[in-house]
């Protein structure tokens, strides 16, 4: 089939379009461009745009993605080509449709956010300007914000924790902070236990801020007095206000990042994983069931490499204009 027999069908095909299922006029000139592209791979691999393969329609769909183009356009792409094909099967002219079962890249998943080692740091060991730093509820944060960098907690299993283990009737500690081993104990996802080293200025932290703890605690239950973080009216803390407090300790700091707790955990990770290579110490720091879950932070790892690359290398690509 010649190219203006490939051009002739997909006209007839793009009419039966507008007068059969009375599509817009701007939805079918969408269909022709889509064809016309599968007119152009088709010729370039000397293929007959009615004999085109199954494994032909994959290979077009790599070299699409190979050109940049993102997932939601190969799949509508691919939509197109389905429907011509479809077609072309109710005129008999082809016994299956060679685009079934072919399907777009999956979307890529947006890498986590991950705040430079100097950027964390600043972050968890800096008092609110804005705020009287010896005051209890920002010890509290201290605390909080350094034990979320220091171990990579999420947020549920950071305000689960209490002081210390406790087990009476009808109750069992799902988190707790060993001082004298410096470890936190959390339940995580799947009901799963771990333990998590937390470094130096973590504990101190939480020394500075357990001192402070009991002029918060008021006249509450058993119930609160368990729990490691108090709110300023002495309950638990929540996850919601917890990550409003990081939020706002960003602001006051002046990050351009908008901080919320599992920046922090994102940030653990990859700097663990940056400083010792341990995929698999970083998995089980994380309480992740598989391994894949970790994998991300090599990508982010390798997004720094890149950097410094780009940067340091005489071969490497330059910014143009240099």
């Amino acid at each position: 089939m010649s190219a203006d027999a490939n051009q002739a069908e997909i006209d007839r095909y793009l009419d039966s379009l507008l007068s059969q299922r009375m599509l817009s006029p701007h939805t079918v000139s969408n269909y022709g461009r889509d064809l016309a592209e599968l007119s152009e791979l088709a010729h370039a691999a000397s293929a007959e745009l009615d004999a085109v393969s199954h494994f032909q329609i994959r290979k077009f769909a790599a070299q699409l993605h190979g050109r940049g183009l993102n997932a939601r356009s190969i799949a509508r792409k691919l939509s197109a080509w389905r429907g011509f094909y479809d077609w072309l099967s109710e005129q008999g002219r082809l016994k299956s449709n060679p685009v079934d079962g072919v399907k777009a890249p999956k979307k890529a998943k947006p890498l986590p956010k991950a705040l430079a080692a100097d950027d964390a740091v600043h972050l968890v060991s800096q008092a609110n300007p804005l705020k009287d730093p010896a005051a209890p509820a920002q010890l509290c944060n201290r605390a909080m914000f350094e034990l979320l960098y220091s171990s990579g907690l999420r947020v549920s299993e950071l305000v689960g924790l209490d002081v210390q283990y406790r087990q009476e009737a009808g109750y069992v500690s799902a988190g707790w902070i060993d001082m004298d081993s410096n470890e936190v104990t959390v339940t995580g996802k799947g009901n799963k236990m771990r333990s998590v080293p937390v470094g130096k200025p973590a504990m101190e932290a939480l020394k500075a801020w357990l001192s402070a703890r009991e002029t918060v605690m008021g006249g509450h239950a058993d119930a609160e007095r368990r729990a490691l973080f108090l709110s300023e009216r002495g309950a638990r803390m929540s996850p919601r206000v917890a990550q409003l407090r990081l939020k706002a300790h960003g602001q006051a700091l002046g990050l351009a990042t908008n901080v919320h707790p599992h920046v922090l955990r994102h940030s653990f990770a990859s700097h663990v994983l940056q400083g010792s290579g341990d995929l698999r110490a970083v998995q089980e720091m994380l309480g992740h069931a598989s391994i894949a879950a970790t994998q991300v932070y090599t990508s982010l790892d390798f997004q720094r490499l890149a950097q410094v690359y780009d940067a340091a290398h005489p071969r490497a690509k330059k910014i143009a204009g240099k």
